[in-house]
């Protein structure tokens, strides 16, 4: 099913994002095909697409998301469809020169309980039934949306595209971005003629997070009161419009193969929540919760959320994460500076146009 729907405007920070003199020069791109067009990252690179002329046929679930998030976008061409049945909009890679595969399924974050049958069979095997499908329809480039949940270290030490991630030091949800990867790169070394490279993000924040992620959901959760203290790790927080940016750049600059860290600014929460009321004007907490009362609190958390069908910000895998990776949000973003050109915005300026978003959008 192809729907037209009107949609939006330009990133902000499109002409800000150079890529050094010395690269090889970019492949044209003119038609791209994007997955999870109406989230976070998919409808920041739906837009910074179209504001280099490409024409985008964008991936959504949801017609009234679509209509929301692409509503002065008329360009923009929206596929109906679900990553769990690729088939079922395969017709529409034909004549793209590159997908952007951003789609995951990621809602054991905030909703509590065990996913792994849904994240099994939309992020590993869409992700196999997806660059299968590109393939078939002619398309020769492809961009994985991995993440830094594939890499590991030790807490405090730089970590890099080659540290990568054992799949028994993995929760659900990192589990299955590993093994999504690894199922491009068992289908891409049986083409060899399919390039694909991969993008990992950090922490997104930004505009048009309609969703929202638990980045929206903490602006919100704050906005309205809800956020009871302070909880302990460590975060890479970035910039979806950027992340969107080095999409872009590796599909036109990415070595084949190759993994593109794009995550962001080492961050702890008692940074995060100050600035964030700093540059909204809102009231925010300054205590520290204990770690016992965080368990607690994200159990009872989840038994609302299995209740009521509402997002929380704080479920029992979101705490356990949190202990375990802990000091390991220190990336290397040095061979994605070198080979992408990649840059990042400052934090404050990504806390500011998210809240932006939000209000002048109505959230609060």
């Amino acid at each position: 099913m192809h729907d037209q729907i009107p949609g939006l405007g330009s990133p902000s920070c499109a002409d800000d994002f150079h890529a050094p003199a010395e690269l090889a020069q970019p492949r044209p791109v003119r038609q791209a095909f994007v997955t999870g067009a109406t989230g976070l990252l998919g409808s920041n690179l739906v837009r910074a697409l179209v504001a280099r002329g490409i024409a985008v046929r964008a991936l959504a679930r949801s017609v009234y998301k679509a209509q929301q998030q692409f509503a002065d976008l008329p360009q923009v061409q929206v596929i109906v469809g679900d990553m769990e049945d690729v088939d079922a909009f395969a017709g529409a890679l034909c004549g793209c020169d590159v997908v952007f595969h951003t789609a995951a399924y990621f809602r054991d974050s905030y909703k509590g309980g065990r996913h792994w049958a849904a994240l099994e069979r939309i992020n590993v095997g869409g992700s196999a039934a997806l660059v299968a499908a590109a393939h078939t329809a002619g398309v020769r480039r492809f961009v994985q949306t991995s993440s830094i949940a594939v890499l590991d270290g030790p807490p405090g030490t730089l970590i890099d595209e080659t540290c990568d991630r054992r799949l028994d030091n993995a929760d659900d949800y990192y589990r299955s971005k590993i093994l999504a990867d690894d199922a491009v790169r068992a289908f891409v070394r049986t083409h060899p003629g399919m390039h694909a490279c991969f993008v990992l993000p950090g922490w997104m924040w930004g505009p048009g997070d309609i969703g929202p992620t638990s980045a929206g959901q903490l602006v919100n959760d704050v906005a309205h009161g809800r956020l009871p203290g302070l909880v302990p790790g460590s975060f890479s927080v970035v910039d979806a419009r950027d992340v969107a940016l080095a999409h872009i750049a590796a599909a036109e600059r990415g070595r084949a193969g190759e993994r593109y860290l794009a995550a962001g600014r080492h961050m702890v929460m008692q940074e995060l929540i100050p600035l964030l009321g700093e540059v909204s004007g809102m009231a925010v907490p300054s205590r520290q919760l204990p770690l016992p009362l965080l368990y607690a609190l994200a159990a009872a958390q989840e038994v609302y959320a299995r209740l009521s069908g509402r997002p929380v910000l704080l479920g029992l895998a979101t705490v356990r994460l949190m202990v375990r990776e802990a000091g390991r949000t220190r990336f290397n973003p040095a061979k994605s500076e070198r080979e992408l050109g990649l840059c990042f915005r400052p934090v404050r300026q990504t806390l500011a146009d998210t809240v932006g978003w939000y209000r002048s959008h109505g959230w609060f």
